[in-house]
C-alpha cells in the first residue's frame, strides 16, 4: 500500500473506530427493544442515525472542507447520538422495569449457554459478512489511491441504504418472532410480506435517487474533481445495489425472528464461496467493475439462497 492510500485509509479508520463502543451498546439496546416486541423505537433510531450521519457528513465535507475523515467523523457522532437517543427512549418507556432486574436472571448459565449456541451461527454469519466487505476494501487498494477513494465513497452510499432498509429488517425480527412464538402463522406470513413490501419500496427510492442524483451526492464526500470523475462510471452499481441487495437484508431479519440461525449461517457460507469465486473470475477482465459485480453477486446469492430455504421449509426453518 502506498503512502497516499495508507493516509486515506488510516485517517478514516482511526476516526471511524471511535464509533465502536456506541455501536455495540446500541446493538444491546436494539435487542432489548426487539425483545419487548417494540419495532417502532428501533426504526426511529435507525432513521435518526441515518439522517444525522448524512447531515453531518455533508456539513463536515462541504462546509468545513474535510475529506474522508469528515465522513468518518459524521458517522461517529451519529452513532453516539443514536445511543443517547436510545437510552432516553429506554428510560422513557421502560425505566419502571429497572428496579425489577435480578442478578440471578443475568447469570443463569444454562439459558446463557443456549443463547451462546444460537449466536455462534449468527457470529459466523456476521464474520463472513464483515470479511467480505473488508476484502472489498482491501482489493480496492490494488486499483490505486483514486479507485480506493472512489470505492470508499460509493460504499458510504451503500451504507446509507443499509441504514434505512435495516429498519424494516429489525422490525421483521420483532414482528416475525412475536407471531411465530404465539403460533399465529397467518400473522407471521403477513409480517413477512409487509416487511418485503415496505423494504423494497424504500429500496426503489434509494435506487432512483442514486441513479438520477448520484453525481451531486458525490460532492457530499469530496470536492476533488478527479475523484468525482473517476467515481461516475461506477455509480450504476449504487443504483442496482438497493433493489438487488435489499432482499437479503430483509431475509436476515426474518430468519432471526424465526430463530433460523443455522439456515442463516448456511446461506451465508454459500454466498461467500460464490463471492470469492466471482471475484477471481471477474476481476481479471473487468477491473473495478468486476470487484463491484462480485459484491453484487454476494448479496444477490444470499437473497436467493434464503428465498429457496424459505420455500423449502417455510416457518419451520432452523
Amino acid at each position: 500500500i502506498g503512502p497516499e492510500q495508507y493516509d486515506l485509509v488510516s485517517n478514516y479508520f482511526y476516526t471511524r473506530v471511535w464509533a465502536a463502543p456506541a455501536t455495540l451498546a446500541s446493538y444491546a439496546l436494539m435487542g432489548w427493544f426487539f425483545g419487548m416486541q417494540n419495532a417502532i423505537i428501533p426504526l426511529v433510531l435507525t432513521i435518526s442515525v441515518n439522517v444525522v450521519n448524512i447531515g453531518l457528513s455533508f456539513f463536515f465535507v462541504s462546509v468545513w472542507g474535510m475529506d474522508v475523515d469528515g465522513v468518518a467523523l459524521g458517522t461517529v457522532i451519529a452513532q453516539y447520538f443514536g445511543l443517547l437517543l436510545g437510552i432516553l427512549l429506554f428510560y422513557r418507556y421502560y425505566g419502571y422495569l429497572l428496579p425489577k432486574l435480578q442478578k440471578a436472571a443475568l447469570v443463569n448459565w444454562k439459558k446463557l449457554k443456549a443463547f451462546l449456541q444460537l449466536n455462534a451461527d449468527i457470529f459466523l454469519r456476521t464474520f463472513l459478512l464483515t470479511f467480505a466487505f473488508g476484502f472489498f476494501y482491501s482489493q480496492s487498494n490494488s486499483g490505486g489511491a483514486v479507485i480506493l477513494a472512489v470505492n470508499v465513497i460509493l460504499l458510504q452510499l451503500i451504507n446509507w441504504m443499509s441504514y434505512g432498509v435495516d429498519g424494516f429488517a429489525f422490525a421483521s425480527e420483532s414482528l416475525v418472532g412475536k407471531y411465530k412464538g404465539a403460533g399465529n402463522e397467518e400473522k407471521t406470513r403477513r409480517a413477512i410480506k409487509l416487511s418485503f413490501a415496505w423494504g423494497m419500496a424504500l429500496a426503489l427510492v434509494y435506487s432512483i435517487v442514486y441513479g438520477f442524483f448520484g453525481t451531486p451526492l458525490l460532492y457530499v464526500f469530496t470536492d476533488q474533481s478527479h475523484i468525482i470523475e473517476a467515481a461516475e462510471p461506477f455509480l450504476i452499481w449504487t443504483a442496482l445495489f438497493p433493489l438487488l441487495g435489499t432482499p437479503c437484508y430483509i431475509w436476515d431479519g426474518i430468519f432471526i425472528g424465526l430463530t433460523a440461525s443455522r439456515s442463516m449461517r448456511n446461506t451465508m457460507l454459500l454466498a461467500f464461496v460464490l463471492f470469492m469465486g466471482s471475484y477471481y473470475l471477474f476481476l481479471v477482465n473487468y477491473g473495478n467493475n468486476g470487484l463491484w459485480l462480485s459484491l453484487l453477486v454476494f448479496v444477490v446469492a444470499r437473497g436467493i439462497a434464503q428465498q429457496v430455504f424459505y420455500w423449502r421449509k417455510g416457518l419451520l426453518l432452523n
